[in-house]
C-alpha cells in the first residue's frame, strides 16, 4: 500500500485539521462540515497529481493551446455516516467522475464491546476502465473499509482504488494494509 500523509508537510491543511479536532471550534457543525469538505478538495488536489494525463488540443481566443487533461474515469464512492462533506468537496476537483454509495455501519449483537461491521447497501455505475476513490472520513479500526471493499469487490472488478480519510489510526491503516491490495493508495490528512 502507497500512504500519503499529508499532515506531514505544512499548508493550510494544517488549519483545516486543527479546527476539525479543537473541541471549541468542532461544536460549530457548520464550520466543522466546511472544513471536511475543505481537507477533502486537498486530498483531491495532492491525489489528481498521480493520475493519468494525456494531451489536448483545446482552442482559446489566442489560437490552439496544447494541455495535459486527466484521463482517468473516476468513480466516487463514499461510505453513508459522516461521509457527505468529504464527497462533496472530492466533487469539487473531480466534477466529471461518478457518484456511487454504499452503507456500513458497526452492529453490537451482544450489546457489549465485540461488534461487526454491516454493509447494507450499495449503489453504483459500472467500474469497468475507471478508478475509484472510497471515501471515509475516519479510519478508525479498518473494519470497516475491509467490509466494504469485500461488498464492492462481489458486485464490481475494482481496477485501481484510491482510499481517502480525513483522520485514520496507525492500528486500521495497519489493518487495511494486510487486507487491500498492494497497489492500494491511501490518502490521508493525518494519522
Amino acid at each position: 500500500m502507497f500512504i500519503h500523509h499529508l499532515e506531514k508537510n505544512n499548508s493550510i491543511l494544517n488549519k483545516f485539521i486543527a479546527e476539525i479536532r479543537d473541541v471549541n471550534i468542532q461544536q460549530d457543525s457548520l464550520r466543522f462540515r466546511k472544513n471536511i469538505s475543505r481537507i477533502g478538495e486537498i486530498l483531491g488536489y495532492e491525489l489528481s497529481k498521480h493520475l493519468n494525463y494525456s494531451a489536448q488540443n483545446i482552442t482559446t481566443s489566442l489560437g490552439v493551446k496544447n494541455v495535459e487533461i486527466l484521463t482517468n474515469k473516476i468513480v466516487l464512492c463514499s461510505i453513508l455516516r459522516a461521509g457527505l462533506p468529504l464527497h462533496q468537496g472530492l466533487l469539487n476537483y473531480f466534477d466529471d467522475a461518478e457518484s456511487a454509495f454504499i452503507s456500513a455501519y458497526r452492529h453490537h449483537p451482544n450489546k457489549n464491546a465485540d461488534f461487526e461491521i454491516v454493509v447494507e447497501y450499495f449503489a453504483a455505475p459500472d467500474f469497468k476502465n475507471k478508478t475509484l476513490l472510497l471515501a471515509d472520513p475516519m479510519l478508525a479500526s479498518g473494519q470497516s473499509l475491509v467490509a466494504v471493499y469485500k461488498a464492492i469487490k462481489e458486485q464490481r472488478n475494482i481496477e485501481e482504488l484510491h482510499i481517502v480519510s480525513v483522520i485514520g489510526a496507525t492500528e486500521g491503516i495497519d489493518f487495511i494494509k494486510k487486507h487491500l491490495p498492494e497497489n492500494t493508495h491511501l490518502w490521508i490528512a493525518a494519522i
